[in-house]
Formats: structure tokens, sequence, C-alpha cells
């Protein structure tokens, strides 16, 4: 029903939008993928979970008052993604983070460059100017 669905994407939205909810509502969506079968079947499910959770990170909620605001809240959690150490959990964190960066290059450039791209190329920057 309607009504389910909109609490339900606002619940969604809520909790993306609170300190570690990206990585909260990735590891609820991913949990179990990857353990269970072998094989191309189970590596195309997993990779079709992880587009379908970055199409997700990257979709400004109607309940934010800005996408500025968004991506400020949302940006910093996407790149702590890719500093997760359990080797199972990281490839999937990173294929979302990396899924997600992409989409929100490609629908909006300049917010992904200011709260994406300088942050994640920083320290190679700093190493080329010296």
């Amino acid at each position: 029903p309607a009504w389910l669905r909109r609490l339900c994407g606002q619940l969604l939205s809520e909790r993306l939008m609170r300190p570690n909810g990206v990585q909260a509502v990735v590891r609820g969506i991913m949990e179990g993928t990857g353990a269970g079968g072998a094989g191309a079947e189970a590596a195309a499910v997993d990779w079709r979970k992880c587009d379908t959770v970055a199409k997700i990170l990257a979709s400004c909620p109607q309940q934010c008052l800005s996408l500025e605001d968004y991506y400020r809240l949302v940006c910093p959690q996407i790149l702590d993604l890719l500093h997760i150490q359990d080797k199972l959990t990281a490839r999937q964190f990173q294929r979302v983070a990396t899924t997600t960066v992409l989409t929100m290059a490609k629908e909006h450039p300049q917010l992904a460059e200011k709260h994406l791209l300088q942050p994640l190329l920083a320290p190679l920057l700093r190493c080329s100017e010296t």
C-alpha cells in the first residue's frame, strides 16, 4: 500500500541522514549477500543488490530540505564505506560506494566534486603539490 511505501521511505531517509546511518542501511540491506551460494548467479545477485543500494543512496529523499544538505550529510559516510576492514563486507561496501559515487557524479557533478571527489582525492593532490 502507498501509506506503507511512504512510511518506509521516510524511515529510511531519516536513518540515512543520521551519523553512521549509511553504513547501518547498507548493512541491513546487504546482510547475507555473498555468504550463501557461489558462482555466477550469486555474484550477479550480489551486483544487482549493490547497484540497488547505490541508487537509493544517490537519491535525495523528499524529506530533505536541500540537495546540498543531503550531500553534505551522506557523502562523508559513503566515503567511509571504503575503509571497512572485514574482507567480505569490504568488497560489498566498496561496490556500493563506487557505484554511488559514479551515480552522484553523473547526476549532480558539482555537488559530487565538492563532497566526494575533492575529499577522496585530497591526499593525492597534497602529494602532487610538494
